[in-house]
């Protein structure tokens, strides 16, 4: 059975809450990634991902200069163990409406695991995650992944 540590990616960027939008979205940017992991004060605060961007700074047409990523962030943070099996992590992420979760060790950032990674490396996850995201109240971003990425 695999593991999300056999799955999760490991160089996973971070930013601090008091960092702009602007500054954020530059480093998700130059690192060509859509999600950074939001410290504060040393501590894991949130997730900040494109789609808080769009819905929270883009849409309402707030400068990203003044609007500081602690203020946009998805929170409370959700996160998983790199022990757990792949199916743990799916329903994790579909009970808590998210598509990605950072992976912590002992209190340790140590990867990132996405619903799209668990499909496209072990295609055998697919009919669990269809069949699984059937029992759940599935937001369209994850609905989206679902019926357009996991084939």
């Amino acid at each position: 059975m695999l593991k999300v540590k056999d799955v999760m990616v490991t160089n996973v960027v971070t930013v601090e809450v008091g960092v702009s939008v602007r500054k954020a979205v530059e480093r998700m940017n130059a690192q060509e990634i859509g999600c950074l992991v939001v410290l504060e004060k040393g501590h894991y605060a949130g997730i900040l991902t494109e789609r808080d961007v769009l819905t929270r700074v883009v849409a309402k047409a707030s400068n990203p200069e003044k609007v500081f990523v602690g203020q946009v962030m998805s929170k409370p943070l959700t996160v998983v163990d790199p022990e757990a099996s792949l199916e743990e992590a799916v329903k994790l992420m579909l009970e808590k409406r998210v598509k990605k979760l950072p992976v912590i060790k002992t209190k340790k950032l140590v990867g990132l695991i996405t619903m799209t990674d668990i499909a496209s490396t072990h295609p055998g996850m697919v009919k669990f995650i269809r069949e699984l995201s059937a029992k759940y109240d599935v937001p369209k971003r994850i609905k989206k992944v679902i019926d357009y990425y996991i084939v």
